[in-house]
């Protein structure tokens, strides 16, 4: 019995070192030994190799069902006047005080199947379809039994991600979470002084580099020269918990947020000591001039960290950017925006919060391949003369969905949970009866379509 326990002393005592010496300690000053990128590498290979035997399968399975990437039905992007239009086939380009048809029901109703099939909103709420399948159980068409050479693949792939990476993830995330509770209580010890300012900053951006580290993390980052700055807020598109830890690994945030309770509310406590975050309670939150308040007093200070704040309030699928909340636009101050994208062929970091919970997700996370992203810094932007929060809030967005290669959405990310607004359905039927009774109709979308 001693003997087993020896053995396992010894075992751990190996793990540990391989852990703190060629991953922790790295990290820690922000040096890479290349065992990632040389991951990375065989995995494309690897990715690539299935891919090829994946479609040589196809073909000689033709009967295997393909998954579309463009969507599953082919819309028309017209404009309700020409759209009828064309029904009528009269009158294409303007129907001004021509008379209500019957065939005109036809558009509507092709509009409504349309959006119960397909329609914009739920479908950025769901994981990103892939082209190819990545070697994971859980992503589009299961190919794993295709050929034998796939299935060996594909088990070979289950033990790595659960019985080496996982304990390795795991591992990691203890060690950076402890030395980010740990670390920050001692630091908050200090007087306020450049030294506090300082180590709270290297706890801080160390605690981050570990767990990204523990997700084999690539990230790639662009123009640095637009890093947000002291006394600034950045503001980011939202598809992960993790996007905090993408971005604080290579600079520090106050983050923003509620008051949570169990482990979350210890790291949030011991965190807050340390840093100026703004945490809220869940009443102040509902308060939006004590928000405003409190946002408008950090960024007033030009010594205190950039804000990091995700104005989508939700996190949407890694294919879009969806409406930004008027209210980080509003309190004054640079902003700074940041585009992240990741690449869903070594793993899916969107969380569906309404189908996983946090534990679920994470687990998700951590038995994938590796999390893979780039992230771009954009030139500094403020409001302009004329300009109302909710256009600035539009401008930035759409600024960052071009950088990002995303879709540029207008629907509120809130209609994940919410049904859709009687002001949505009564801008189309005022554009209808405009377009009647021959007075102007500007088309703005205002909800789904």
């Amino acid at each position: 019995m001693e003997g087993a326990w020896d053995i396992a002393s010894v075992l751990f005592q190996v793990w540990l070192s391989i852990v703190v010496g060629l991953i922790m300690l790295p990290a820690m000053f922000g040096v890479s030994l290349g065992f990632t990128d040389l991951y990375i590498k065989v995995l494309v290979k690897t990715l690539e190799w299935a891919t090829r035997r994946i479609q040589r399968g196809q073909n000689e399975q033709p009967t295997l069902p393909s998954q579309s990437a463009n969507g599953i039905i082919e819309k028309n992007d017209g404009s309700m006047e020409e759209e009828i239009g064309e029904l009528r086939r009269s009158h294409p380009k303007s129907l001004a005080g021509v008379d209500f048809t019957l065939c005109d029901v036809f558009y509507f109703w092709k509009k409504g199947i349309e959006n119960i099939v397909e329609d914009q909103v739920t479908q950025r709420f769901t994981s990103e379809e892939l082209v190819s399948w990545n070697l994971l159980t859980r992503t589009n068409n299961n190919f794993c039994y295709i050929s034998v050479r796939v299935t060996i693949m594909w088990g070979l792939g289950v033990f790595i991600r659960y019985c080496i990476l996982l304990p390795l993830r795991i591992t990691l995330a203890a060690i950076g979470l402890s030395w980010l509770v740990i670390g920050t209580t001692l630091v908050g010890f200090l007087p306020n002084s450049n030294v506090k300012n300082s180590l709270s900053d290297l706890v801080h951006i160390t605690c981050y580099r570990i767990c990204a580290r523990g997700l084999s993390a690539t990230i790639r980052y662009h123009n640095k020269e637009n890093r947000p700055q002291k006394g600034g807020i950045c503001v980011a598109n939202h598809t992960s918990p993790i996007d905090i830890v993408i971005l604080a690994n290579d600079g520090c945030y106050a983050m923003v947020g509620q008051v949570h309770g169990g482990l979350m509310g210890v790291i949030q406590r011991s965190m807050v000591r340390s840093c100026p975050h703004v945490w809220f309670e869940r009443s102040e939150m509902k308060d939006r001039n004590t928000v405003a308040n409190r946002l408008k007093d950090h960024i007033a200070d030009k010594t205190k960290l950039p804000i990091l704040i995700f104005p989508e309030g939700t996190c949407i699928n890694n294919t879009s950017v969806m409406m930004f909340k008027k209210g980080s636009f509003e309190i004054g101050g640079t902003i700074y925006p940041v585009a992240i994208k990741y690449d869903p062929q070594f793993g899916d970091a969107f969380w569906n919060s309404a189908k996983y919970n946090m534990v679920s997700y994470i687990l998700r996370m951590m038995t994938s391949w590796a999390i893979v992203c780039n992230v771009w810094y954009l030139p500094p932007m403020n409001q302009q003369n004329g300009e109302d929060a909710v256009q600035f809030a539009n401008r930035v967005k759409s600024a960052i969905a071009n950088q990002g290669g995303l879709v540029d959405l207008s629907w509120d990310g809130g209609l994940k949970r919410a049904k859709v607004k009687e002001s949505y359905k009564e801008e189309q039927q005022k554009m209808y009866s405009s377009m009647i009774v021959g007075t102007d109709c500007h088309e703005n979308s205002v909800g789904p379509t």
